[in-house]
């Protein structure tokens, strides 16, 4: 669902821009806006999260290792395999258990077996790695599309070329995450089954290391001579 937050961030960016456009025109400053509501919209699916996480039921992991209820536990588990309701008359405190609380000992005793270790560190540092370019890239798309001329304007008014700008990296946005990351996203979500999370996993790794090697050897030749190469590389 990463894929439609990122084009639905872009799609809420154009409609607040189009929806300032007067404002903007009059007096540039009125952009200041535009950025305060689209940030705080992001806070309406968070505060629509954060209600659903606090009215579901909790899982049988959490029942048995939290609140130490293997009944209950038990009984949760036996209900969802039956797709019955998870709720029952006599539904109340069961059989509390010492269940042994997680530990650093645990952690440090399991993990500090190399074989069970290195599947942590090449996880985490594989999508360490990545984050470092995905976002690093995601977030400054606008200076990429500018770098490329699509966000240049030529208008004579600095108020209607600034909002021409900003429309038209709202816009660039849109069409690299319905280009690329939108459909990136779910055929992973079709095939992950099929192909494997750990081939998809390297797939994706090695794609990403020679996209990211070309486009950054030869940026400015890409952005001199073939815009439209860059832009696919970058999709």
């Amino acid at each position: 669902m990463q894929g439609f937050g990122i084009l639905g961030s872009a799609i809420v960016a154009l409609i607040v821009l189009a929806a300032f456009r007067s404002a903007i025109i009059a007096d540039v400053s009125a952009v200041d806006y535009c950025w305060r509501i689209v940030l705080g919209c992001g806070a309406i699916p968070g505060i629509a999260a954060l209600y659903f996480r606090l009215t579901i039921p909790e899982t049988p992991r959490y029942t048995m290792d939290v609140e130490h209820d293997v009944n209950k536990a038990t009984s949760d588990v036996a209900n969802y395999l039956q797709k019955t309701d998870t709720t029952d008359e006599n539904d109340g405190p069961g059989n509390h258990v010492g269940v042994p609380k997680a530990s650093w000992s645990d952690f440090t005793s399991y993990f500090g077996k190399w074989k069970n270790g290195k599947v942590l560190l090449g996880t985490s540092m594989s999508w360490f790695a990545l984050d470092i370019a995905f976002y690093g890239i995601g977030l400054n798309n606008g200076i990429i599309l500018s770098a490329i001329g699509y966000a240049d304007t030529h208008d004579a008014d600095f108020n209607l070329r600034a909002y021409n700008s900003l429309k038209n990296m709202a816009l660039g946005n849109i069409i690299i995450t319905i280009m690329g990351t939108v459909p990136g996203y779910w055929v992973t979500v079709a095939f992950v089954d099929k192909w494997g999370r750990k081939p998809i996993q390297i797939m994706g790794f090695a794609v990403l290391t020679v996209l990211f090697i070309v486009m950054g050897a030869a940026f400015n030749p890409l952005k001199e001579h073939s815009i439209p190469a860059f832009i696919v590389l970058f999709t």
